[in-house]
Parts: C-alpha cells; structure tokens; sequence
C-alpha cells in the first residue's frame, strides 16, 4: 500500500531541506507527541546515511517498536527512511524541489510492506479505508509543511 502527499512551502529550498534534515528537533517533537525515541547510531556531527533509531509509540491501543534507519541522504534534494515494526516494513521517501528561489515543493511517499499474516490483515484493513486514510495522512503532511513554514519564517 502507498500513501503520497505534496506540500508547498514558502521558503528556500536549502533551508527547507536543512530543517527536515534536524533530527534533533524532530527527535523533540516526536517525544512531545508521545513516541519515545532513541538514536541507535549516527555522527552527532551531522546528518549522514546509516543513522538509525529505535521508536517506541502507542498504535491501535498497543504499545509497538519501530527501528528506523536512513537509508539514502542526498542533500538538498531527497531523504528515505527504512523501518520495520512487527511484520510491517515501512519506507518513506521525502523529496524536497525547488518551485523557485522562495518556494518549495516536499513530496513524501510511504510504503507499506506486510511480512507476516498479522501485519497483512492490518494493511488489508488499512485498503479498505484508503480514502480516510489517505485524508488524514494529506492533513497531517499539510499540518507539518504550516508548521515547519511558520519555523522558518519566524527562525525559531
């Protein structure tokens, strides 16, 4: 199963790509939210591939894990993450373009990959409700690209 959404941004596109690219501060937000979230490898130097994290996240009333590794950086343009939790690989592409000096495309792509019978009868559930899924993922894409706008625009 595949969701997409495409978000446009006010702001460069070097410093879009740069605050997508904090982990950091998406490490913070994520434990605002309830995750709980541990770097597993990478450079506190920087962001490079092979970083990787164990999350830990509350979904259908269960507590699951989640490790996270970035599996291809190629700044300015392009970010995919590789997870597995439960049966379930997930892979998610962010791709980040350039409209024009002050305007930025974010395009993100999730993949779903069931391995187990258990994960299969989540994505099967998961397609029959594709269209509120797919609307509640465009709302949340939506929700981060303001969010992250306002960031820049602001400096904060």
């Amino acid at each position: 199963m595949q969701l997409t959404a495409k978000e446009d941004i006010d702001a460069p596109m070097d410093k879009v790509f740069a605050a997508l690219s904090d982990f950091e501060t998406v490490e913070r937000q994520a434990l605002r939210r309830g995750a709980d979230v541990q770097r597993t490898s990478g450079p506190a130097a920087g962001p490079a591939e092979g970083m990787s994290w164990r999350a830990g996240f509350s979904f259908r009333g269960k507590k699951r894990q989640a490790d996270i590794v970035l599996s291809e950086y190629q700044p300015p343009e392009r970010m995919v993450f590789d997870s597995a939790s439960g049966g379930l690989n997930v892979q998610m592409v962010l791709d980040v373009v350039a409209l024009s000096r002050t305007c930025t495309r974010i395009g993100v792509t999730v993949d779903l990959a069931p391995t187990t019978l258990s994960a299969r009868l989540l994505v099967q559930s998961l397609k029959l409700a594709k269209g509120g899924v797919e609307s509640k993922f465009r709302e949340r894409m939506k929700s981060l690209a303001k969010d992250l706008e306002r960031r820049l625009q602001t400096g904060v």
